[in-house]
C-alpha cells in the first residue's frame, strides 16, 4: 500500500532545496508527504524554491523549517498563486534591520490566512505590514534603516488574535494610532502593539463591531435603577483577550460585571442582551439567598443553579413580561437526544432542556421536549411557582429531586456534552452558595446581602468617557479622562445671603443696568399686509391714496414680536487647590472672593431670567475629573443653590478640557439662540500625571474648538496676573485677565452684561 512519496522523490526534492539543517531533515519526509496532497507539481517546485532561498538567506533553521511546516495549509485556503507576494513581503524584511521578525511572520500566516481567505483582503495585510515595519524602523536622514522596528514581531504575534476581533480596516485604525503616538518610544510602542497598554486596548474596543457597554453605562445604570430600585458600579470585562475560558458575568462587593462589548444576537441588539443580563442579576439580588453548599456535590449544586436561574426569571418575566422574547431568544435550545450517554457526561444537557423548557409558558409550552421525567419536572415547578414567589430552599429540594430521578451511570464520564448548554447572560451564581469550611477548591465570596438602593449607593452617576488631545501626534486618545459627576454637597444658605448684603450697595449699581438689559414685552411691526391689527394711520393715508385715484399702500395691518432675550449660559468654576492661597491685596482667598462674585452674578442672571448653570470641577489624575453640580439650568436662585454655593470648597488639579466638554453635554441640550460657557479659574490647567504642560492647554484648546462647532461660544475669567502667557493660546481673544482679584464681585457681573448685551 503506497503511503507516501517514494524515496527516489524525496531525495529528488531533498537536493532541489539544498538545505544542510538538521531539524529540517528531521521533519522533511514529513513535510513533502503533506505538501505533495496539497500542491500541484508547479506548486511543489515553487515551495521547494522558496525553501531553498529561506535556507540560504543566512537566518538560520527557523524560517525555512517554519515555511516548509506552514505553507501547504496557507496554500490549501489561499491558492499557489499567493506566494510570490508573502515571499515579496519576507525579502523587504531580509532587505532591512527586521529579520528578525521573519520568523513570527510565516508562523502566524496560516491562522491569517484564515481570517483572511481570499488573496486580495491578504494583499491588504501585508500592505499594512510593510508600512508599519516602514513607519516603525529607525532611519538617518530619511535615508539608510538603522534599526528594526521594536514592535513588529509583537504585531505579528497578535495579529491573529486582532483580526479575530476587527475587520481590516479596523486593524488598519489600531495600528495608525499606535504608529502616530508612538513611533518614537520603542518601550511604549511594544506596550501597544503586544496589547499590554491602557490606549491600546482603549483603541481596539473602539474598532470592535458591537455595543460597548463604556457607551452606554448610564442607559443601563437607570434601567437598573428604574426597573429594579437597584444600583451599582457596571464594571466591564473584556472577552477579546481570554482564549482558553471565556469569562462570565458575575457581582460582588466591587460591582456588577459585565462584556466590554455584546454583538447583536439572534435578533436581540447588544443594549438588550446587556439588560438581560442584569436584569437576571438584579433579580438573584432581590430573591435569591446564599445556601450552604458544603453538603452539596458538584451535580447537585450544578442542579440547584439551573433551577434557581429559572426561578427568579420566572418572576421577572411576571414583573416585566416583555422580557421572556428575549430571554427565549438568547437562551439555546438543545436537541433532544443530541448528547450520547455512551459517550459523553449529559447531565447538562438534559439541565439547559429543562431550563430552556421552564421558560415557554406553562399554559402553552412550544419547547416540544418528549422526555417524561422533564415534562414531570416543569409542571412541578410551575406548581410550585403558582403558590408565590417560593424560595430558594424550596427550589434547592426540588432539583436535588430531579438529580436523583434522572441519575445515570454516564453522568460520572469526564467528557462533558457542552454544545447548547452555555446561556451567556446569566452570571456564574458565586453569590449562591456559602461555605462552612474553606479549602483550596473553594473561594468564600461575600455573603448574600440585601438588595442596594440608590439612597445608600449611588453616591453620584456612572463616568462618563471623554477623549483628550494629544498635541504631539494631532490625535485624540479615545476614553482616556474619567469624569464623575455629582450634585455638590449642601451648606448653610445664610452664608451667601450675608455675603450679599456686604454688597448691597453694588447690587443697586447693578439692578440699574439690569433693567436696561431686560426683554421688553412686546414690540410693532408695521406694514404688514397680515397682522394681527389694523394699522390706523396707514390705513387712514391708504384710504386717502385710493380716493384721489392713486395707488394706495395695501400694507395697513401691523403684528407684534416679543423682544426677548434667549440665551442659556454655565458658569464653570476652577475648584483646584490653588483657589485656597489668599488672593494679593485682600484677606480674603481666592475662593471666598469667586464665592461673592458668583453670587452676585447668579441673582444678576435671574434678575433677567436666563436660563443659567453654575458647576465647579478638580482632577486628581485622567482617572478622576470631578463635576460638580451647583446650580441646574431648571433651578431658580433659591436655598438649594445657595447652599451648595456656602458649601464649595477647593482641592486637587485643573484638567479643563473634559469639564469644558461635559459641560458642553449640557449647554448643547439647551433651547436657546446664544449659548454661552464662562470659564472661571485662576490658572493653567494642569494635572500630577500631565509631565509635558503644554499637553493639558492645547487639549483645552482643543475643546474650545470642539465648543465653537457646536454654537457654544466660550470665554475665560483668568485671574492668574501671568495668564496671558497661556490663556490666548487657549480661548483666543476670547478672555479677560483680571489683575486686581479683590475687584472680581464688581467686574464678574458687568463683564456678563457686557458679554450678553
Amino acid at each position: 500500500m503506497h503511503t507516501g512519496p517514494a524515496p527516489e522523490q524525496i531525495a529528488a526534492w531533498r537536493e532541489q532545496l539544498d538545505c544542510g539543517f538538521a531539524q529540517v531533515a528531521d521533519v522533511f519526509e514529513d513535510c513533502m508527504t503533506e505538501a505533495q496532497a496539497v500542491l500541484t507539481p508547479e506548486g511543489m517546485n515553487a515551495y521547494l524554491e522558496q525553501g531553498r532561498v529561506l535556507a540560504k538567506m543566512g537566518r538560520g533553521v527557523e524560517p525555512v523549517l517554519i515555511f516548509l511546516q506552514e505553507w501547504p495549509p496557507v496554500a490549501q485556503t489561499l491558492g499557489e498563486a499567493a506566494l510570490p507576494a508573502i515571499m515579496d513581503t519576507v525579502r523587504a524584511m531580509t532587505k532591512s534591520p527586521n529579520g528578525k521578525a521573519i520568523s513570527p511572520f510565516l508562523q502566524s500566516l496560516a491562522a491569517i490566512a484564515r481570517r483572511l481567505p481570499s488573496r486580495e483582503q491578504l494583499q491588504h495585510y501585508l500592505d499594512l505590514t510593510l508600512s508599519f515595519m516602514d513607519r516603525t524602523s529607525g532611519s538617518i536622514h530619511g535615508i539608510h534603516k538603522t534599526y528594526a522596528s521594536p514592535s513588529l514581531p509583537d504585531f505579528f504575534q497578535q495579529s491573529p488574535h486582532l483580526l479575530n476581533l476587527l475587520s481590516m480596516e479596523g486593524l488598519r485604525h489600531w495600528v495608525d494610532y499606535g504608529v502616530r503616538n508612538y513611533s518614537h518610544h520603542p518601550e511604549r510602542q511594544r506596550d501597544y502593539f503586544s496589547l499590554q497598554s491602557a490606549d491600546s486596548r482603549a483603541v481596539l474596543q473602539r474598532e470592535r463591531h458591537g455595543t460597548l457597554l463604556v457607551d452606554h453605562t448610564r442607559q443601563l445604570d437607570l434601567y437598573l435603577l428604574g426597573l429594579w430600585q437597584d444600583a451599582d458600579l457596571l464594571v466591564p470585562y473584556s472577552t477579546g483577550f481570554d482564549e482558553l475560558r471565556k469569562p462570565v458575568p458575575y457581582f460582588d462587593k466591587l460591582g456588577i460585571r459585565l462584556p466590554d462589548v455584546y454583538d447583536d444576537c439572534n435578533n436581540i441588539s447588544g443594549l438588550d442582551r446587556y439588560r438581560a443580563a442584569l436584569a437576571h442579576m438584579a433579580a438573584h439580588r432581590r430573591w435569591s439567598r446564599a445556601i450552604f453548599a458544603d453538603n452539596y456535590s458538584p451535580f447537585q449544586r450544578m442542579a440547584v443553579e439551573f433551577f434557581e436561574d429559572a426561578r427568579v426569571e420566572t418572576l421577572t418575566m411576571r414583573a416585566y413580561p416583555g422580557l421572556r422574547r428575549i430571554f427565549i431568544a438568547l437562551h439555546p435550545a438543545p436537541v433532544e437526544g443530541a448528547c450520547d450517554p455512551e459517550t459523553h457526561s449529559c447531565l447538562r444537557h438534559r439541565l439547559a432542556m429543562l431550563s430552556r423548557a421552564l421558560l415557554e409558558p406553562a399554559q402553552a409550552p412550544a419547547h416540544g421536549y418528549q422526555d417524561a421525567a422533564l415534562n414531570d419536572f416543569v409542571q412541578r415547578f410551575h406548581d410550585c411557582m403558582a403558590q408565590g414567589e417560593s424560595s430558594t430552599e424550596e427550589i434547592a429540594a426540588l432539583a436535588l429531586s430531579y438529580v436523583a430521578k434522572t441519575r445515570r451511570q454516564s453522568d460520572q464520564l469526564a467528557k462533558t456534552y457542552f454544545k447548547d448548554t452555555e446561556v451567556d447572560y446569566r452570571d456564574d451564581n458565586r453569590h449562591l452558595w456559602r461555605f462552612h469550611e474553606l479549602s483550596d477548591d473553594e473561594e468564600m465570596f461575600e455573603e448574600h446581602r440585601p438588595p442596594s438602593t440608590a439612597s445608600d449607593e449611588a453616591k453620584g452617576l456612572p463616568p462618563r468617557h471623554y477623549p483628550e488631545w494629544d498635541y504631539a501626534s494631532q490625535t485624540y486618545r479615545p476614553d482616556w479622562v474619567s469624569l464623575y459627576e455629582r450634585l455638590h454637597p449642601s451648606g448653610n444658605p445664610a452664608d451667601i445671603d450675608t455675603l450679599l448684603a456686604k454688597h448691597a450697595g453694588l447690587a443697586k449699581r447693578l439692578k440699574r443696568l439690569l433693567d436696561l438689559l431686560k426683554p421688553q414685552d412686546k414690540v410693532r411691526v408695521r406694514y404688514q399686509e397680515e397682522g394681527s391689527e389694523l394699522d390706523l394711520d396707514v390705513a387712514v393715508r391708504s384710504l386717502i391714496d385710493f380716493k384721489s385715484g392713486s395707488q394706495p399702500d395695501v400694507r395697513i395691518n401691523m403684528s407684534h414680536k416679543t423682544d426677548g432675550r434667549n440665551i442659556a449660559v454655565m458658569l464653570l468654576l476652577d475648584l483646584s487647590e490653588s483657589l485656597n492661597e489668599k488672593a494679593a491685596g485682600s484677606h480674603q482667598s481666592v475662593l471666598q472672593l469667586s464665592q461673592e462674585a458668583v453670587s452676585l452674578l447668579a441673582w444678576s442672571i435671574e434678575q433677567l431670567g436666563d436660563r443659567f448653570a453654575i458647576a465647579g470641577f478638580h482632577s486628581n489624575t485622567r482617572h478622576d475629573v470631578r463635576y460638580l453640580h451647583i446650580k441646574g439650568f431648571g433651578e431658580h436662585w433659591n436655598d438649594d443653590v445657595k447652599g451648595r454655593l456656602a458649601a464649595m470648597q477647593a482641592g486637587y488639579s485643573t484638567r479643563m478640557g473634559a469639564a469644558m466638554r461635559h459641560a458642553a453635554h449640557y449647554l448643547e441640550l439647551q433651547p436657546a439662540d446664544k449659548k454661552l460657557l464662562l470659564v472661571l479659574t485662576d490658572g493653567q490647567p494642569s494635572d500630577v500625571d500631565a509631565h509635558d504642560e503644554r499637553l493639558l492647554i492645547q487639549d483645552a484648546r482643543q475643546s474650545v474648538r470642539e465648543l465653537d462647532q457646536q454654537g457654544i461660544f466660550s470665554y475665560c475669567i483668568n485671574l492668574d496676573p501671568k495668564a496671558d502667557a497661556y490663556v490666548s493660546d487657549i480661548f483666543g481673544h476670547q478672555y479677560t485677565v483680571i489683575d486686581h482679584i479683590e475687584r472680581l464681585p464688581e467686574q464678574l457681573p458687568k463683564l456678563f452684561m457686557a458679554l450678553t448685551r
